[in-house]
């Protein structure tokens, strides 16, 4: 049989950096918790760690067996609180799976209504990768998912896109950056430093291909799969950075940025993502009128 208190040493070594932290954390000498790691590898026939100066690094296998451990211990810490309160009146579960390249302010303002619903509601979010989180879908460990893209084809998930809406985009930068671009929008990108989201983002491709049918040439300083650090280089003039319309102005407030300019030929469309053709969870559908009426009907601008 399995032993998952190795399992759980391991998770705490790899995510420590060390055996003698972890061992301090585990209240275990660190000659027993190697011990133990060793056991485990002879176990799993993989060396989990390899060693990088006085830390050890996960191994290729050992990055697999953490995500697996992760989720092993999550769902036991779920199902231990689930027993613990078996008789006790409980608000129901909302289980949502938010892509990581969606905008915090958007996820935010997209689910907020689900807890203005009369019923007492417990949200769990849960930010990965889009496919990782159809995954979780698809074995009904998520209600729904929210994403910048409809369900990819060719996924062996049964699942229904469901389109919020879409919004324009504004570009930001921070004030002093801002003073220095020469000439009316959308030309003073031109060879003006600019920060772009990643490759899983969906606003990716079609910004560049904007860019290049208008003959606009920006210098490409970073590209960030996280949007709150994008946003943070932003700030700190490190370029001039695209946001969705509709939060541009919560963004500009925040951070303390202006607007260089707004395009409506570059959109960024949102998507709720089911196992159902037509919505039946009452937190997803208020989450989809609540979409549909408001914040995307009156994306809010800089300009006016």
């Amino acid at each position: 049989m399995f032993n998952y208190r190795q399992l759980h040493y391991f998770q705490a070594v790899a995510k420590s950096g060390g055996i003698a932290r972890a061992a301090e954390q585990l209240h275990l000498t660190p000659q027993t918790l190697s011990g133990q790691i060793g056991q485990l590898e002879d176990r799993l026939g993989v060396e989990l760690f390899r060693r990088a100066g006085r830390r050890l690094e996960l191994t290729e296998a050992g990055r697999l067996a953490l995500s697996y451990a992760d989720e092993i211990f999550q769902v036991g810490g779920e199902l231990e609180e689930a027993l613990r309160n078996w008789h006790a009146e409980r608000p129901f579960l909302f289980r949502v799976g938010i892509a990581d390249v969606v905008p915090k302010s958007i996820a935010y303002r997209l689910l907020a209504p689900a807890l203005a619903l009369p019923e007492q509601v417990r949200m769990v979010c849960r930010e990965d990768k889009l496919e990782r989180l159809l995954a979780e879908l698809a074995v009904h460990r998520l209600d729904m998912v929210v994403a910048d893209s409809p369900m990819p084809p060719g996924m062996d998930v049964k699942g229904y896109s469901h389109r919020l809406g879409d919004c324009g985009t504004t570009f930001l930068a921070a004030p002093a950056l801002a003073a220095t671009l020469a000439g009316e929008f959308p030309q003073s990108l031109d060879r003006a430093p600019l920060l772009i989201p990643g490759e899983d983002s969906a606003l990716r491709a079609p910004l560049l291909r904007w860019l290049h049918a208008a003959n606009i040439h920006p210098r490409l300083v970073g590209e960030f799969d996280d949007g709150a650090l994008m946003k943070a280089f932003g700030q700190a003039g490190a370029g001039v950075f695209a946001m969705p319309s509709a939060i541009a102005a919560e963004v500009a407030r925040q951070y303390g940025v202006v607007a260089v300019g707004a395009t409506e030929a570059v959109r960024e469309r949102f998507f709720l993502i089911t196992v159902e053709r037509r919505i039946s969870h009452p937190a997803a559908r208020v989450v989809t009128e609540a979409a549909r009426s408001g914040l995307f009907t009156a994306a809010a601008t800089l300009n006016g």
